[in-house]
């Protein structure tokens, strides 16, 4: 399918040529995109608005961290990715100055309502082995 994700101002925050993802609960797009999409036809177009929670997530302060450089990596620079202690968190180095850096683990996107629209290109057909096929080798990248 092409797809175009919007904000609220019409700003384009992604436009892709085209993107395929399984469908059937796979957790491969946002839910509510996945409901959108049930029961269309190739050339079926459709518009969806996702509020932050449906999408990336509402924006958490307690994920905004100001950190003093000593206790940081020396080598960091703006946009360097960080391990968070907890499992699965990542925190980008959003800004660093002489004493302080500050690390942000939202999403680039959290927080933002946003509007996806699009055009249904191919539909496919997966056995379930052909499909759990896809899903091992999306695992291996």
């Amino acid at each position: 399918m092409l797809i175009k994700l919007e904000d609220e101002e019409g700003n384009i925050i992604d436009e892709s040529e085209e993107l395929m993802y399984l469908h059937g609960g796979y957790n491969q797009i946002f839910k509510k995109l996945e409901d959108e999409l049930e029961g269309k036809k190739v050339g079926d177009t459709f518009h969806v608005t996702l509020t932050p929670a449906e999408a990336f997530g509402e924006y958490d302060e307690s994920l905004v961290l100001k950190e003093l450089l000593e206790d940081l990596p020396e080598d960091i620079y703006v946009g360097a990715e960080l391990d968070g202690e907890e499992e699965g968190i990542v925190y980008v180095i959003e800004s660093i100055d002489k004493e302080h850096a500050i690390l942000n683990a939202n999403h680039e996107l959290a927080g933002i309502t946003l509007i996806a629209s699009g055009k249904i290109l191919e539909i496919e057909q997966l056995s379930d082995e052909a499909a759990q096929e896809l899903l091992k080798e999306e695992h291996h990248h």
